[in-house]
């Protein structure tokens, strides 16, 4: 498929362990319908439904709509990996284990007849931003979503970087601290692990049982456990003295993390979303100015590090712009 235009219509699929989330959406980008279904992600059948049931409520909602009078012209979905994006085969994703080396995209291919495109969520995302986002007029893009987790992508000339296998890209598996804590992938000191949102949720746990007092227990219910990434974004936007220390320990391991993502690739532009990028949109500037001291790149202060555009609608753009890129 070639680039749409405005008046083209595409359905972007966003599945995750707990919901599938679909929209229509045109070759400007615009989410025209969007829906959200709950996602059964131990059996591969029921999990198959869920994805059909979200495409047909779109695919619905979209005929209703007197002011869509153009067929959709293909379904790009994205998914956590492993992934095959160049055979629409989902591996062996940890929160969807009903789906082992599932052909998915031809699934979905011969039910609606249709072309289908499947990436990872973190590839989705960069393309979707470098298309129509943040990241619009910029030959080469880099785009983290920083979450739960932390997945990255690279878009170069409106083209995603696969690597040898589809496999690339990986970024919030880069180690920082080989020292560090163990992450969920089986890597030590992992960007994902010191700087997602579980990682600043543990930290300010950590500092509160050492002593410290901070506003964000008492939102925990004086429970340690129940502190959140967001409870500590709260308490710094009150003020809390220990919130802002974490956030900006933060906001100093991702800069030397952005330092190295520089040495490498040197973007033309630098994306972050997700949601604890929203609460560390207050540190861009640290972070741009600290960029120095961790990257041998004497121009690197120039990359602009912006906000992405799509927020929580990242992956219902972004499977729609796996069918608006060029072919690789």
């Amino acid at each position: 498929m070639t680039q749409s235009a405005a008046d083209e219509y595409l359905i972007g699929v966003d599945i995750g362990g707990t919901k599938v989330a679909a929209g229509l959406v045109n070759g400007a980008g615009e989410i025209i319908h969007q829906t959200r279904t709950p996602m059964v992600a131990n059996e591969a059948a029921a999990g198959l439904a869920a994805v059909i049931a979200s495409i047909d409520s779109v695919r619905a909602a979209a005929k209703a709509d007197a002011k869509v009078d153009v067929p959709v012209s293909g379904i790009g979905m994205c998914a956590p990996g492993p992934l095959d994006p160049r055979t629409g085969v989902v591996i062996n994703p940890p929160n969807l284990p009903g789906w082992r080396n599932f052909p998915l995209a031809a699934e979905i291919s011969k039910i609606y007849q249709l072309p289908v495109r499947l990436d990872n969520d973190g590839n989705a995302a960069a393309l979707a931003e470098a298309l129509w986002g943040a990241g619009r007029g910029y030959r080469n893009v880099f785009c983290a979503t920083i979450g739960t987790g932390i997945g990255t992508g690279i878009v170069f000339d409106r083209h995603i970087y696969h690597g040898r296998t589809g496999a690339a890209a990986e970024g919030g598996h880069m180690t920082i601290d080989y020292r560090g804590p163990r992450c969920g992938c089986g890597k030590l000191g992992c960007i994902e692990v010191l700087a997602s949102g579980p990682a600043i949720a543990r930290r300010a746990s950590e500092i509160i049982a050492a002593g410290r007092s901070s506003s964000i227990l008492e939102s925990a219910g004086g429970r340690l456990d129940r502190i959140t990434s967001e409870m500590v974004g709260r308490a710094s936007l009150g003020g809390d003295s220990l919130a802002k220390e974490v956030l900006q320990e933060t906001a100093l391991v991702l800069t030397a993390w952005l330092g190295n993502i520089v040495d490498l690739l040197e973007p033309d532009v630098m994306i972050i979303g997700g949601g604890v990028a929203c609460m560390l949109q207050p540190f861009f500037d640290e972070i741009r100015s600290g960029l120095p001291k961790w990257c041998v790149n004497s121009r690197c202060q120039e990359i602009p590090l912006v906000a992405a555009h799509y927020g929580a609608d990242a992956g219902i753009a972004g499977g729609a712009a796996l069918c608006s890129a060029p072919s690789n």
